[in-house]
């Protein structure tokens, strides 16, 4: 058994025909063996019963006397008609054979069934062995009943079984012929079946395979796709296709970190050798080089903490410290920060607020990270000759702000994944790609919203709606309130 394992196939394949298949035969041996044991008893009772049915006529010598009964059996016997289909044998009283249908002298044959219809409460027995010929017979002894006259003996009739048992071989052949088709066509059609998986999971296999190495090209072809296994195979399409736009985009980004940082640094390294050059020969060129470095150094810093918030956003470590802030007040200095920037790129850049109060439960820092990314996407993204308008309105409960710009816009394609994080939809203009993932979580964790609409050289809208404070004394909660550190020596190493 263990060889014949050895060399089934393996996987999915080698199970089916392990459980499956050892199944389907056992029960087909089973029904079989059930087949095989009705038939036989079938053929056998009927075989008795036409022997019955033949030999009732003889049962009228139970009403002849002891002086004519062997001249009246003589009789019967040479009128009995199916001496070629039976042995018809008449007992006397003594136990034995005094005529027989064939009309030779059985002698002393061996009569078990005699003997046990003595015995027998039914004065009927039966008995299925072999003949003294070395034929397979059956045999069946009754007892004559004694009508006044006394026992007159008993009736024997004895029939061969090799028709009966050839008639039952190919019966049972034929149930067997039968019983392996069914074998034969399960497994064709069960191994079809096994196929049909077994190659798209193959197909699948390799491809991920293909996948695991950066091969995010790899597509599955599948020739049905109305079942599970199109579904799948569609599945992991789908999955090819968005890690080959995640391997994009983290490309992307790393290009695009790798030169925002390089460029900072670039002048600041430029800008320190001529300021160190010019030291004690021209005072203003010095200034003037401590200044770009200065605010390259600041542009630096901020795209490394917005890495930094990156970094914390993706180990679940982002916090913000809650606390009654006022923040139209910190949208109006996120948009002082703008104005000259945008006025020198020859932007307008306004703010309008409707004397709204604009107190809401928040963190003033991260909020005002938040108003400063969008604003500076909103100038960014603009043309010369553009604008850029600063909402703020109260709302059913809630604070409202909208930035909206008449920049070059955002593709429709793309509005559904502008807020994913190392995505750009314009890889033209500077920036991580992250802005957006940043400010998209921070507005979460403040309880707020933030909707981006845009058509493509058009403009760009973007909406953060905040839930007003409410008017009672709120209570303050920190950091720690708000993420509880694992342990007493979690802390947050930058």
């Amino acid at each position: 058994m263990s060889k014949i394992l050895e060399h089934m196939p393996k996987g999915v394949t080698r199970r089916w025909i392990v459980n499956v298949m050892s199944v389907v035969i056992a029960v087909v041996v089973v029904i079989e063996i059930v087949i095989g044991v009705f038939v036989h008893m079938y053929y056998y009772d009927m075989a008795k019963a036409r022997a019955n049915e033949l030999c009732q006529g003889f049962s009228l010598l139970a009403t002849v006397s002891n002086t004519d009964f062997r001249s009246t059996a003589r009789q019967y016997i040479e009128n009995f008609e199916h001496k070629d289909k039976l042995e018809v044998q008449i007992i006397d009283t003594e136990g034995n054979i005094i005529i027989t249908s064939n009309g030779f002298d059985p002698g002393a044959p061996s009569m078990p069934d005699y003997e046990s219809a003595l015995a027998a409460e039914s004065a009927t027995a039966d008995w299925i062995g072999v003949s003294e010929q070395g034929e397979d017979v059956m045999a069946q002894t009754t007892i004559l009943g004694d009508y006044g006259s006394g026992s007159n003996g008993a009736i024997r009739w004895v029939i061969s079984l090799e028709g009966v048992k050839l008639h039952i071989f190919w019966l049972i052949a034929v149930c067997i012929l039968i019983g392996l088709g069914i074998i034969v066509l399960t497994s064709m059609t069960g191994l079809y079946f096994i196929k049909s998986i077994v190659r798209p999971v193959r197909e699948v296999s390799n491809v991920a395979r293909k996948m695991a190495m950066g091969d995010f090209k790899s597509r599955l072809e599948v020739e049905k796709k109305d079942d599970e296994i199109g579904e799948l195979c569609d599945a992991i399409n789908y999955m090819a296709s968005e890690l080959g736009q995640a391997e994009n985009a983290k490309n992307s980004f790393i290009s695009s970190v790798s030169h925002e940082l390089r460029t900072p640094l670039t002048a600041i390294r430029g800008w320190g050798e001529t300021a160190k050059m010019s030291l004690g020969y021209d005072t203003e060129l010095v200034s003037k080089g401590i200044d770009v470095i200065l605010s390259e150094a600041d542009r630096l810093s901020g795209l490394v903490e917005e890495l930094l918030d990156f970094s914390r956003m993706q180990t679940g470590r982002f916090a913000v410290n809650m606390r009654l802030i006022n923040a139209v007040q910190v949208l109006k200095e996120a948009t002082d920060m703008y104005v000259e920037i945008a006025k020198k790129q020859g932007i307008r850049l306004d703010l309008v607020c409707l004397n709204p109060e604009g107190m809401v439960l928040g963190d003033s820092d991260r909020l005002k990270q938040v108003f400063i990314n969008i604003i500076d996407n909103a100038v960014k993204y603009s043309n010369e000759g553009g604008s850029v308008l600063v909402d703020c309105h109260e709302e059913e409960n809630c604070l409202h702000i909208k930035v909206s710009d008449t920049g070059v816009g955002i593709p429709e394609q793309d509005i559904d994944r502008v807020k994913e994080k190392f995505f750009k939809s314009n890889t033209t203009v500077r920036g991580s790609g992250i802005g957006l993932a940043v400010a998209d979580e921070i507005i979460k964790l403040l309880g707020g919203l933030l909707f981006i609409e845009s058509k493509e050289g058009v403009g760009t809208t973007v909406t953060i709606v905040l839930p007003l404070a409410p008017s009672e004394e709120p209570t303050t909660q920190t950091d720690a309130e708000l993420f509880p550190p694992e342990d007493e020596n979690d802390t947050i190493k930058e």
